[in-house]
């Protein structure tokens, strides 16, 4: 999103704060999707005709403006909310367009992640705020310590 992230924007202050105690940063420059791209890939991900998914890859493509990270999450969340969902009956995946055209969402995706980061219980929340203490990954250790003091399961 270079157009949102100037030279003084405060990722690139954390990038070269990191860099400079020796660790390596790899900045991967994401294209936004165009159209076709948004439906081939809905196409794909529900194993449908592309003629069948341009109606929900279209208000997939306004809401997310074609962003590759928010286009990600959107999907997943349209699943979890039940207004993507596999139907047994017809054998294939379906979707309330009219539920989903009107469903209120943030232009900013952090914003969109953190709220989906707060309708998690206050326990995961808190879970998460610890291991994000260790960075990109954390031991299966502690994971499990985490598990034992919140009582929770946090691994598959």
């Amino acid at each position: 999103r270079d157009e949102e992230m100037g030279q003084n924007h405060p990722i690139w202050n954390m990038i070269a704060s990191v860099q400079s105690l020796g660790a390596h940063a790899t900045t991967i420059k994401l294209q936004v999707f165009d159209k076709e791209t948004v439906n081939r890939a809905i196409s794909d991900m529900l194993s449908l005709s592309p003629r069948l998914t341009w109606p929900l890859s279209d208000i997939v493509y306004h809401k997310t403006k074609g962003n590759p990270m928010f286009f990600s999450r959107l999907m997943v969340s349209l699943s979890k909310e039940g207004l993507l969902n596999f139907s047994l009956s017809r054998r294939r995946w379906v979707w309330d367009e009219e539920k989903i055209q009107s469903r209120k969402i943030p232009d900013d995706v952090a914003i969109f992640l953190t709220n989906a980061i707060g309708q998690l219980s206050s326990e995961v929340q808190a879970a998460l705020c610890t291991l994000s203490c260790f960075g990109a990954s954390a031991d299966i250790s502690a994971v499990k310590i985490l598990e034992d003091d919140l009582g929770l399961k946090l691994q598959n």
